[in-house]
């Protein structure tokens, strides 16, 4: 389940606060980011935006910053029960930017297979500020490996969607009755034979280039070899001729 996120200007626009206060609530360690990202760009969440309210309603009523500090210590804010440890965690997400570095394509290119619905992000704000774990990069590695094996993107839209059924069915089969499980598992099942049969025979294409790029090889370096034996020193050019080392 994707989670909501919040940038910066976001949280300021949904709390109806300034950025002058958000700084200044910042600087007093009064709220902070629940994480950044892999560039360092603050983002927040529904907490973030509750406890900012919560701040400018006790701004409002005449409170200073000295005697807001002092409340939180000692009564905390209403309803704000942030998740320990959560901002730890976050440095396991990467922008857009920062996955497709990371694997090797264009920000364009995981649009595109967000839009084909084969990847999903794991944060998105409104905004369309978008967080995927680091296990996307392995994820979109598969990907590539799949385009090398020969599937389209429709193909590879069917197996990411046979792996989310896998997630769910591993997690909760209740939802589904026993004949839809079952036709679930022998589809994935078939999908994976049919796997299994690409990747033999890619496997049996790949030794046979090997093998005969090896002797190839090697016959073209006995021909570069023989070539050069044909290739008469020019006189004066030898080494130590004309006493020159």
């Amino acid at each position: 389940m994707k989670k909501s996120i919040f940038t910066r200007r976001e949280l300021i626009e949904k709390a109806d606060i300034s950025e002058l206060m958000l700084v200044e609530w910042e600087q007093c360690k009064l709220i902070k980011p629940i994480g950044y990202t892999d560039d360092q760009v603050p983002f927040y969440n529904d907490d973030s935006i509750e406890q900012a309210c919560q701040l400018r309603k006790l701004c409002q009523l005449g409170y200073e910053i000295g005697a807001i500090q002092t409340i939180i210590k000692k009564v905390g804010l209403p309803n704000h029960n942030p998740g320990r440890g959560e901002t730890a965690k976050m440095d396991q997400f990467l922008t857009v930017g920062g996955l497709a570095e990371a694997v090797g394509v264009s920000p364009r290119t995981l649009k595109h297979w967000e839009d084909k619905g084969i990847i999903e992000p794991d944060m998105r704000s409104e905004g369309g500020f978008r967080l995927y774990s680091k296990a996307y990069i392995y994820l979109c590695n598969l990907i590539q490996d799949l385009q090398l094996f020969g599937y389209s993107l429709e193909q590879i839209k069917q197996i990411s969607d046979y792996f989310r059924d896998f997630l769910k069915l591993r997690d909760n089969q209740e939802p589904y009755t026993p004949a839809e499980v079952q036709s679930k598992v022998d589809e994935m099942l078939n999908a994976i034979q049919l796997l299994n049969e690409k990747m033999n025979l890619l496997k049996n294409g790949i030794q046979r280039w090997e093998d005969l790029l090896k002797k190839k090889h090697k016959e073209l370096l006995a021909i570069r070899n023989q070539n050069q034996k044909r290739i008469k020193p020019v006189k004066g050019d030898s080494y130590g001729q004309n006493g020159v080392h």
